[in-house]
């Protein structure tokens, strides 16, 4: 009789019957098979890691950072770049009164214009016609000449002319002409002296090459020149005419033009002395037509908001050198001088506009005071400037404002007025600034914690809360990427380095020392500066940034790879790779990289921390990201004056502790990793 005996069902009968005896009594006995639990290790791992508290507790900060940072925006109603307003009382500039010293052209209808160079020297010629009391000023430009007339107080007309060359005053050499052989005859002369063709032959028969002669006290110079020709020049000193000589009057006049520096007028015409070495070039000008107009009047309205055509404002410049009237716009205007302005008046005879010397504007060049505050600020300014004063107040009605910067209006809808107390106080450039209290919309900046900004706000009025959620993905991101460039790198040099051996091994090594070397903080500043100059967008400088720190780093992983590696490729499971015939590409990435990886985890993971506080540092020393942008390290450097981090406390310690507490927590994970995948370490 043949008995089959199967130890498999033995064993099973022997478990069931166990099991039925343990429902049975309640009892388990030492060799009970349910007594033995077997894990895998990656649940070992995980069984040993949560024992450790601050492992536990890193990994809990982490989860909470990553849901402030990731999906606390979402919920958060503020975005990292949004600026916030506010309404408050402030002492503002409001306005300001000037004296106008510079003098603005306006083009005259059908006039040539005043080219570029002489038009850019106006004010000077101006200003010097002011100074010495000239009615007229010739001026000679590259192209064309051009009389300056002074039609009134503080208005210049430009007429543009053709203009000749008269005569050239002082001492040197000019040309007379031309002497030609072939014709014998003197070319291109102007007014030559009686019998000078007879002397240029006789010194010609002289001296061929060339030399000099004296006619009725005067040195000649002949020069050979081309086509058998001479070139006649003339040494004077004194007036030397280019044409038709002058009489004596025009002499006289023209040696006082000398003495002043400038033009003259002589016998109906207008002749201008352009200086030129120790003597002058003079030059009448001729068909006068008029081309701009220059002055340093403003117009002011009379009533707020009245806009003045260009048309009325060039008549009434040009009516201060009339009869007191002028037509413009269709409509007839008068004009009359009042202490330092002038005043327009419309045909009912209502005042209109003025025109004046000094600028009552807003602090923004607006004109859109009234009238009557105007005058009371210029006449303040020129009491203050009469009596040589500093500053100055006076109280005037100003509309009224509610706390929200709204205009208060009684039952008709007209404004209501106060008085208000507005200072003057003068500059060393000599205008004067008007302060006074205004509600104004501004940039709600360093706003303290409240129930709107929980965190406040910061210098540019942007929320503190927002921009440190926004802060901690730029922050975060950055760490993960680096560290992922870093090991993927590292793994890949270092597993070629410690597999291969050899010169490959040498080679690769000496480019780790390479890298080892290289001052990190240094090649960040010239990187960050190359980019400041390129000005790059603020996402490329991130991405940069981030290629940069992980090119620098991954030498550490690549040397930890290596000599993980060079332990590894000896044991019996590498023989038996090499062995079946396992492809080198397999045996590095399949078979070794998979045993050194918890070593990776750990390295990556204790390297984040530090990746996190190079980047603030970076960003706080303007290296790395860019305003307006947020990181962690921008968030601190918009507070990095010591007076800034005493009074903005609320906004650097909350992010230095997000930094402190992330980088703690990166730690404690990777030293509970490094326990938890190397448990005999910890003893």
């Amino acid at each position: 009789m043949n008995h089959s005996y199967n130890l498999n069902e033995a064993l099973k009968a022997r478990a069931a019957a166990q099991q039925a005896q343990k429902r049975e009594s309640g009892e388990v006995k030492l060799d009970d098979l349910s007594r033995v639990k077997v894990l895998s290790p990656g649940r070992q791992v995980f069984k040993r890691f949560i024992r450790n508290r601050l492992a536990v507790f890193g990994s809990i900060m982490l989860i909470l950072m990553f849901l402030f940072s990731f999906l606390g925006p979402v919920f958060y109603p503020y975005g990292q770049k949004q600026i916030f307003y506010k309404y408050e009382p402030r002492n503002v500039d409001y306005g300001m009164v000037k004296e106008n010293t510079a003098y603005t052209g306006y083009d005259l209808d059908g006039g040539a214009g005043v080219e570029r160079s002489v038009n850019n020297k106006m004010n000077s010629i101006i200003k010097k016609m002011v100074a010495g009391d000239v009615q007229a000023q010739p001026v000679i430009g590259e192209e064309r000449g051009y009389l300056v007339e002074k039609l009134a107080d503080d208005v210049y007309r430009a007429s543009a002319s053709e203009f000749e060359e008269v005569c050239t005053v002082g001492s040197g050499e000019a040309v007379v002409g031309t002497y030609s052989m072939v014709g014998k005859k003197l070319e291109n002369a102007k007014n030559p002296a009686e019998g000078l063709e007879d002397a240029i032959k006789a010194a010609i028969a002289n001296d061929p090459k060339g030399g000099a002669f004296e006619l009725d006290g005067v040195t000649y110079t002949y020069t050979r020149g081309k086509a058998k020709s001479y070139e006649i020049t003339a040494a004077y000193d004194g007036i030397q005419y280019a044409g038709e000589a002058m009489d004596a009057g025009f002499e006289d006049a023209l040696n006082a033009a000398m003495q002043a520096e400038g033009g003259f007028e002589y016998d109906g015409g207008f002749y201008a002395a352009v200086k030129q070495g120790d003597g002058a070039k003079v030059y009448r000008l001729s068909d006068l037509a008029p081309a701009k107009l220059y002055s340093r009047l403003s117009v002011s309205t009379f009533e707020v908001g009245r806009k003045i055509s260009r048309e009325l404002n060039l008549a009434a410049l040009l009516a201060t050198a009339g009869d007191g009237a002028f037509e413009a716009e269709g409509r007839k205007w008068t004009i009359a001088r009042e202490d330092l302005e002038w005043i327009i008046r419309d045909e009912a005879g209502e005042e209109f506009m003025e025109l004046t010397p000094y600028a009552v504007r807003r602090y923004n060049g607006d004109d859109t005071m009234e009238y009557g505050l105007k005058k009371a600020l210029m006449e303040k300014a020129l009491q203050m400037d009469r009596d040589g004063e500093k500053a100055g107040t006076i109280t005037y009605g100003l509309p009224m404002q509610t706390d929200t910067g709204e205009y208060v209006t009684d039952e008709e809808g007209n404004l209501s007025y106060q008085d208000t107390e507005l200072k003057l106080s003068r500059r060393d450039t000599g205008e004067f600034v008007v302060n006074c209290q205004q509600v104004i919309y501004v940039i709600n900046m360093f706003d303290g914690p409240s129930r709107e900004h929980w965190l406040g706000t910061d210098g540019d009025g942007f929320d503190v809360f927002s921009r440190i959620m926004y802060g901690g993905r730029v922050s975060l991101m950055v760490g993960f990427v680096v560290v992922f460039l870093e090991t993927f790198l590292g793994v890949i040099m270092g597993g070629l380095s410690g597999y291969y051996g050899g010169w490959v091994d040498m080679l690769i090594m000496r480019l780790v020392d390479i890298f080892y070397c290289l001052p990190s903080m240094p090649i960040m500043i010239i990187l960050g500066a190359l980019m400041d100059a390129m000005r790059m967008d603020t996402y490329i400088r991130l991405l940069i940034m981030m290629a940069a720190l992980g090119i620098m780093g991954w030498a550490g992983v690549a040397r930890l790879v290596r000599g993980q590696i060079l332990m590894l490729r000896e044991q019996e499971f590498m023989v038996a790779t090499e062995a079946t015939g396992i492809r080198v590409k397999d045996r590095i990435f399949h078979h070794l990289v998979p045993n050194i990886m918890p070593q990776l985890i750990v390295q990556a993971t204790m390297g984040m921390g530090g990746v996190i506080l190079t980047e603030s540092t970076l960003s706080f020393l303007g290296l790395g990201v860019k305003h307006p942008l947020a990181t962690w390290g921008t968030i601190i450097n918009s507070v990095s004056s010591a007076s800034a981090m005493q009074h903005y406390a609320f906004i650097w310690i909350p992010v230095g502790l997000l930094i402190c507490v992330t980088v703690i927590a990166f730690n404690f994970v990777g030293d509970g990793l490094r326990d938890a995948y190397d448990p005999k370490a910890k003893r």
